[in-house]
């Protein structure tokens, strides 16, 4: 009888790893031609509109941009962690906790504050993605839990949270009964960098992200014990290094970075505090984190990409009628030929008989 195997390859191509991202594009997007061809639309003219017409004009640019924000904070946190096979799954719930929190302060001043209020509202939406991801780090290393399904479960919790709040102490007293919060004072808001678009200071802290990783991974000792622990923690238990420190300072980092996302989001392009802060962005930053081949400035093109695709199915929605769901459609075809060409580079498809015990 026939049987298909995987035999393992030895050693996987360095070039190949760098440029599989690149192969699972182009395979998205001429699955994304045969789809439109038979869902009936002009595939040409449905490709273009989701990748092009978007980001032809200055303020699609700034759209790209201030979706990209998000994804590039959160991506970056996680790929450190999952350098140190440290699976922080619950990103979308550190980013409504940060949120809340530092959301929480702008209400807490509304009216009587000043200038100092959005730097509070920073440390704030920080520690607040730092407390959330806490749970699943003390849990992991009390309890020996998995930190993938706690941090993942207390998303859900986080966003029970954000209901009560919207729907009771947060709520505007004037907005007649709407399950929003105030509106931001100016002082509590993130500034606008780009006239004529709503990119935000928030594009700078991802930029910051970007180098920190890149120079805590590259440069430092601590980054060399995160690759340490990851790739051999038999090595690394045997050099002495304290793998516990590194569950926690991944944790909280990534923790942290969420929950300054959560905040970017309610002070710079919402304004409030609103029932639906992100559209999945703590998901989607998985996806950017594996993308971008837990490099920060592979991360950094990966968040633009995948920032394209939520404007990019916004537009398709408006230009051809299409669904929402066209744009998790495209995202996960994206990370199907990811995981798929991953699996290739690694492996050998085999086709043999399956040989009989002796």
């Amino acid at each position: 009888m026939s049987l298909l195997r995987l035999e393992p390859r030895g050693q996987a191509s360095r070039a190949m790893v760098y440029l599989t991202p690149v192969l699972a594009v182009a395979l998205t997007l001429a699955s994304g031609f045969l789809l439109f061809l038979a869902l009936g639309f002009d595939p040409v003219k449905a490709l273009h509109a989701f990748f092009i017409q978007p980001i032809s004009t200055t303020r699609g640019l700034g759209e790209l941009i201030v979706k990209a924000t998000p994804l590039v904070l959160i991506g970056v946190g996680l790929a450190i962690g999952f350098r140190a096979n440290v699976w922080n799954i619950g990103a979308e719930g550190q980013l409504t906790l940060g949120a809340i929190v530092g959301g929480g302060i702008g209400l807490a001043f509304y009216g009587d504050g000043g200038w100092w209020v959005l730097p509070l509202m920073i440390l704030g939406g920080i520690a607040g993605g730092m407390l959330w991801a806490a749970i699943p780090a003390w849990l992991k290393l009390r309890f020996n839990a998995s930190e993938i399904l706690t941090s993942l479960m207390l998303t859900y919790v986080a966003l029970l949270l954000l209901n009560y709040l919207i729907n009771g102490p947060y709520r505007d007293p004037e907005g007649f009964a709407f399950p929003e919060s105030r509106m931001f004072e100016p002082y509590a808001t993130l500034p606008h960098l780009i006239q004529g678009t709503r990119v935000h200071l928030g594009s700078l802290f991802a930029l910051l992200a970007v180098a920190g990783g890149w120079v805590l991974m590259s440069r430092t000792f601590i980054g060399f014990q995160i690759r340490v622990i990851g790739l051999t923690p038999a090595a690394a238990g045997y050099a002495g290094f304290n793998e516990k420190r590194i569950v926690w300072l991944t944790l909280l980092l990534s923790g942290g970075l969420a929950g300054l996302a959560g905040l970017g989001e309610v002070a710079g392009p919402i304004g409030q505090i609103t029932p639906s802060i992100s559209p999945g962005y703590g998901f989607t930053a998985i996806i950017v984190a594996f993308l971008g081949r837990l490099h920060p400035v592979g991360i950094l093109l990966a968040g633009l990409l995948m920032a394209l695709s939520f404007i990019g199915g916004e537009a398709a929605q408006i230009a051809l009628g299409l669904p929402k769901a066209i744009t998790g459609v495209f995202q996960g075809m994206l990370l199907f030929f990811l995981l798929a060409c991953d699996v290739l580079i690694r492996y050998r498809v085999r086709f043999g008989a399956r040989r009989a015990a002796a």
